[in-house]
Order: C-alpha cells, then sequence, then structure tokens
C-alpha cells in the first residue's frame, strides 16, 4: 500500500511525470499481455504445428488483422485530440455527442469492409493462398467467414478505449486484450472438437468479452456508451479530415514489410525466414516501448495543445526524446555487438544451423539500428496527430516507401539480405529528420504566434 502512494505521489506532479507514470503503466500491461499471446502461441504450436489447418487459419486471418491495425492506430490518433480539445473547451455532453457519432460512422465503415472483404474473397483469397487445393480454400473461406466479425467489433473497442486513454484510464485499456488469448487457451482444452475453429471462435468472443468489460467501466463512468446519431457536425467532419490521411499514411507504412519481404523472395532460398528471424527479437522492444509512449502521449500532448502551452510542449518533447535516447542507444549496441550469442542462443538448434546464425546475426545487427530513430519518430509523430496535422504523417509514410525501395535496390547489391535490414534502419533515419523538422516548424510558428 506504501509503495502504491509512492508511486501515485511520484507520477502525479509534474506533466513529465504524469507521461511516465502512464507509460510505465501501459508497459507493464504490454508485457503481461505479450506473454499470455506468446503461451497462447506455444500450445497453438503443439497443438496444430505446421499442418494445413494452421496454414488456413493464418492466411483467413491476414486480411481482417491488416484491417483492424490499420483502423486502430489510425483512429486514436485522430478521434482524441478533437475529443479531449472538444471536453475542455466546450464540456463532456459534447465530447460525448462527438464520441457518438463517431462510433456510428465507424460501425458504418466497418460493416461496408467486412462485407467487401467476405463477399469478394472467392476472387483474392485464391491469390493469397497459392498452392493450396480446393479443400485447403474452402477451409480457409470458412475460418474468414467466422472471423470476419472481429472486425467490426474491433472498431467498437477502439471506440472505447481511446475514450478511456483520452480519461487517463491507462490499464484497463492495456490489460483487457489479454482477454483473447486466455478464452483461446481454455477453448483449446475444452472444445478440443472444433479444431482449428477453437482459435477462430476465441478471437470473437475474447472481442466480444474486451468489448463488454469496456462498456461496463464507461457506464460506470458515466459515459454513455449507447451511439446516437445527431448530425453530421464539423466537429466529426474533423475527425474524419484526420482520420483519411492517418488511414492512408498507415496503409504506405504497412507495405514496408511486404516491399522486404517480396525483395528477399528474389534471393536465395530462406531469405525470407532469414529475415524474418531477424526482425523477430528486435520487434519485442520496439513493440514495448512504441505501445507505451504512443498510448501515453496522445491524451497529453493533446490537452497541452488545447490549452495552447507551446512552452511546455517542446520542453516535453526534448525531454522525452533525450530519455528515450538514453534507453534505446545501450539497447541497440547490445544488440549490434551481441547478436549472434542472442541469435545462438534463441535459435541455433534441429535445422537451423551455424550458417543460418549467422546470417540472421548479420540482419539483427542491421535492423538494431533503426531502435532510437523508431522510438524517437512515435514521439514525434503522436504530437504531430496532438496538433492534428496529419496530413504531414501521409507524406512522411509516402517518403518512405520510396526511400526503402530505393535503399532496398542499392544495399541489396553490396551487402545482400542484410541490405534489407540496413535500408529500414536508413529510412528511419531520414523519416525522424523530416517529421521533426515539420513538427519544430509548426511549433515555433505556434509559438511566435501566441
Amino acid at each position: 500500500m506504501q509503495s502504491l502512494k509512492l508511486w501515485h505521489k511520484f507520477t502525479s506532479g509534474s506533466i513529465n511525470r504524469q507521461i511516465f507514470g502512464a507509460a510505465a503503466i501501459v508497459g507493464v500491461a504490454t508485457l503481461i499481455v505479450r506473454l499470455a499471446a506468446f503461451i497462447k502461441e506455444q500450445i497453438v504450436a503443439s497443438t496444430f504445428g505446421t499442418t494445413d489447418a494452421i496454414d488456413a487459419f493464418l492466411v483467413a486471418l491476414m486480411v481482417p488483422a491488416f484491417v483492424i491495425t490499420l483502423v486502430s492506430g489510425s483512429f486514436n490518433a485522430a478521434l482524441i485530440p478533437t475529443y479531449i480539445q472538444l471536453k475542455e473547451k466546450s464540456g463532456k455532453a459534447a465530447a460525448e455527442r462527438l464520441l457518438a457519432n463517431v462510433v456510428i460512422w465507424n460501425i458504418g465503415l466497418l460493416v461496408l469492409v467486412t462485407v467487401i472483404i467476405v463477399s469478394t474473397a472467392p476472387l483474392y483469397l485464391p491469390h493469397l493462398a497459392i498452392g493450396f487445393d480446393r479443400a485447403k480454400l474452402n477451409l480457409t473461406f470458412q475460418l474468414l467467414c467466422v472471423i470476419s466479425p472481429v472486425i467490426l467489433v474491433s472498431g467498437v473497442v477502439t471506440s472505447w478505449s481511446a475514450v478511456l486513454n483520452a480519461g487517463d484510464k491507462f490499464a484497463l485499456a492495456a490489460l483487457t486484450p489479454i482477454i483473447t488469448p486466455l478464452i483461446t487457451i481454455a477453448l483449446l482444452f475444452l472444445a478440443k472438437s472444433l479444431g482449428v475453429f477453437s482459435l477462430a471462435v476465441g478471437l470473437v468472443i475474447g472481442a466480444l468479452l474486451e468489448g463488454i468489460c469496456l462498456a461496463l467501466f464507461l457506464t460506470k463512468q458515466g459515459i454513455n456508451i449507447i451511439p446516437k446519431w445527431s448530425k453530421f457536425d464539423e466537429n466529426l467532419r474533423h475527425v474524419s479530415q484526420q482520420y483519411i490521411p492517418m488511414i492512408a499514411g498507415s496503409l504506405l507504412m504497412n507495405t514496408a514489410p511486404i516491399i522486404d519481404q517480396s525483395m528477399a523472395a528474389m534471393l536465395p532460398a530462406g531469405s525470407v525466414a532469414a529475415l524474418n528471424y531477424g526482425n523477430r527479437v528486435i520487434a519485442l522492444p520496439i513493440t514495448l516501448l512504441t505501445t507505451a509512449l504512443s498510448t501515453a502521449l496522445i491524451p497529453y500532448f493533446s490537452k497541452m495543445v488545447a490549452k495552447q502551452d507551446w512552452g511546455g510542449i517542446i520542453h516535453t518533447l526534448k525531454h522525452y526524446l533525450l530519455l528515450c535516447l538514453a534507453i534505446t542507444i545501450p539497447i541497440t549496441v547490445g544488440f549490434f555487438y551481441l547478436s549472434e550469442p542472442i541469435t545462438q542462443l534463441i535459435y541455433q538448434r534441429g535445422q537451423f544451423s551455424q550458417k543460418d546464425t549467422l546470417i540472421v546475426a548479420q540482419i539483427q545487427s542491421m535492423y538494431s539500428l533503426q531502435l532510437p530513430f523508431y522510438v524517437c519518430n512515435i514521439l514525434v509523430v503522436r504530437l504531430i496527430s496532438a496538433l492534428q496535422a496529419n496530413h504531414i504523417l501521409m507524406w512522411s509514410s509516402l517518403l518512405n516507401a520510396l526511400i526503402n525501395i530505393t535503399l532496398n535496390i542499392v544495399l541489396l547489391q553490396v551487402m545482400g539480405i542484410a541490405g534489407i535490414a540496413l535500408s529500414t534502419s536508413c529510412m528511419y533515419v531520414i523519416c525522424l529528420s523530416f517529421t521533426s523538422y515539420c513538427c519544430f516548424k509548426i511549433l515555433r510558428k505556434a509559438n511566435v504566434g501566441a
């Protein structure tokens, strides 16, 4: 109890301490959720191995997962700044009216997307699942039909999570995703007759239970969760104007791994797998840091923008940029110089040879160089979203895609498969330079105007 009081006292002081506290809560919650997901994956691997059933499930999940990734990140970045500013200036009722309109708009959009994904599946699934026979393709389609409601439910869950984050209620929104892997684990043991469909059903039930938990908490907080359409007003128009460039930017950014894997596929056999193995370990610290920071930063930056506290914003941004560099540079140095023993410890057994270790270690070293720039870029990107200048992110994503393709072609000739990893790291160096320049330009202009 004493420790909790000390923690509350420490994190309720300056805005920097509040952000640190929020980021720590989200980081710990994300780590717990990741651990549950890892245990689930181990059980799935033990149950299904590399059978046709798991192949069919992974392909069926591909498009819905892509849509959910696009929607969740873009939606939070588009809604939270406007929601907070409206709440600060016009009160809780106006903010709730905006939320209700946005939820209805989001539901309508996702219903349309879900119908399109399912109805056009016979056209695109054969291209995603090249080599699947008729029976395996039919199983993939059936699994897709079961999974598809998750798109709609996740959209609503994302809306409610955004509201919780906007109200500084980070823990529940960060922890509720643990429900889905736990439900899936339960189904794998208790409903073995479902076979691979237990994974699809687990996703749907898990998403529904996540939504119910958030709905109960929001209702307890006095927030009306029943969407009621009023009209397409200026506030909703503003959110939609921010949402469109965010979706476009996310779409471009999510093509980078596809581009990398496509180019790796042109190299000797095993290159795509080596690229994935090389990125997998680096992805863990990146995911933990960026999830924690991005979730915590948007609400606080949005409040500071609403109060036009430009000096405070610049101070907070510089403080956390320096903190991120202090954390990520030692991690990067460690990964760069210890990549071979790390790879050997994690992967080298069975069919994974010493030769494979050397290749993957080189790739991992090159990927590790992105860490400081990627994490710092997330800080700047979240501030740009709070400033409601998401068009910058769309142009940044387009620039990233062009740089990635160009550097892949050049470095591939010089370094082979490791050149693709170095290309990604170089891309984030340039990306951080571009977004930082644009962000500080906006802040200087606003500060002078004030």
